[in-house]
């Protein structure tokens, strides 16, 4: 047993350590985020499907920006039994002094068991010049998030959006979007 656990953890470090330099083929991401103005709430529009958020019918994101550079999360999710579930955790650059690309580590058993395995990459794709609309992924097209800075936006910003997540590659057609609060509360009855 010992002897898996070592050849298990072996792979996860060689797995995270594995790099081939710039893919050309990866999303391309904005070239730089003004972190200050990103910090805020942010609602998620749609996301693909992911396990971790298999309950969620409606999400957040609160960012704070540290005084060390980095960003304090707080991720929300609001479950069909109109319960709250939150995770916090830190996003930081993936190359110091570019803001494009996040690391972040949520403060889970896993990660404190084994601290830096368990990095998610969080890449902005696009923000909006008045910094209301956002569009996340990470490389493998695996996870995406539409956002914005309210619940709903309306049927130009949506098109343009989903536009937007196309261009980069992203299968548009499997997201899940945001339970309106009427939605829910059918569901709650």
């Amino acid at each position: 047993m010992k002897r898996l656990l070592l050849v298990l953890f072996a792979g996860l470090v060689l797995a995270g350590c594995a790099s081939s330099g710039v893919d050309p083929l990866a999303p391309k991401t904005v070239n730089s985020v003004n972190l200050k103005r990103y910090q805020g709430t942010w609602y998620e529009l749609a996301r693909l499907p992911m396990y971790f958020q298999r309950d969620c019918a409606q999400s957040e994101a609160h960012y704070t920006l540290k005084p060390d550079g980095n960003v304090a999360v707080l991720n929300r999710c609001l479950t069909p039994q109109w319960q709250w579930e939150e995770v916090k955790g830190t996003a930081s650059p993936q190359v110091p002094g570019k803001t494009d690309k996040l690391w972040v580590e949520f403060d889970t058993w896993f990660s404190r068991l084994i601290p830096g395995v368990a990095k998610g990459e969080y890449w902005v794709l696009y923000v909006s010049d008045d910094y209301k609309t956002a569009i996340v992924g990470d490389p493998s097209r695996k996870y995406l998030w539409l956002l914005s800075r309210t619940p709903t936006v309306n049927g130009v910003v949506r098109e343009e959006l989903l536009s937007k997540a196309r261009q980069q590659g992203y299968d548009t057609t499997r997201l899940i979007w945001r339970a309106s609060d009427r939605q829910m509360a059918k569901t709650s009855n």
